[in-house]
């Protein structure tokens, strides 16, 4: 195998694993109120409340919170239907790269100043959401592990780049 077309499955590979987490975590805000019972149930069971009392009341914050607002005012949830819808479309736009990395790098360096965006987000909307910051910590792993991946891209994105570009014009000999 060439080291153009090594590179080549390298960076699909590790675009394909980008994408298969984005849509995941894309698709998990769709059933956000049926999540939290599931998870609020889950962790009772495996006497998480004992260990972590800090994530249980969290997490039973958050879920009543969802049932009420899934009882009383569903419209709320759209929002979190719209942020699903987002990660969905995000993640098509990576099908660029997969099918000219070179052409497409952008979308990568978009995904990755992205990812760097969740870190400032998480650190000021957090606080006025009232989120606790250890609860954004997680959120911000969110940027700090996506763009791995993509950095990951980017420089094999790069190598291909020299690989492939023309060679220096040399002068004729006379």
């Amino acid at each position: 195998m060439s080291d153009r077309a090594a590179l080549l499955k390298g960076i699909r590979a590790w675009l394909v694993l980008f994408v298969v987490c984005l849509v995941l975590s894309g698709a998990t805000a769709f059933p956000l109120v049926h999540e939290l019972r599931w998870t609020e149930s889950l962790l009772n069971s495996l006497s998480v409340p004992e260990h972590l009392p800090a994530l249980t009341e969290w997490i039973e914050r958050v879920r009543h919170g969802l049932d009420t607002a899934d009882a009383d005012y569903p419209f709320l949830l759209y929002g979190t239907d719209w942020l699903a819808f987002a990660h969905l479309v995000i993640a098509v736009a990576f099908y660029g790269p997969y099918r000219d990395p070179v052409r497409n790098i952008w979308v990568v360096e978009f995904g990755m100043i992205a990812c760097a965006g969740i870190v400032p987000l998480a650190l000021i909307c957090g606080p006025v959401r009232g989120i606790p910051f250890w609860w954004s910590l997680i959120d911000m792993s969110f940027g700090v592990f996506g763009i791995v991946p993509l950095y990951v891209v980017r420089r094999r994105i790069k190598r291909l780049e020299a690989l492939t570009a023309p060679a220096a014009a040399v002068p004729a000999a006379t």
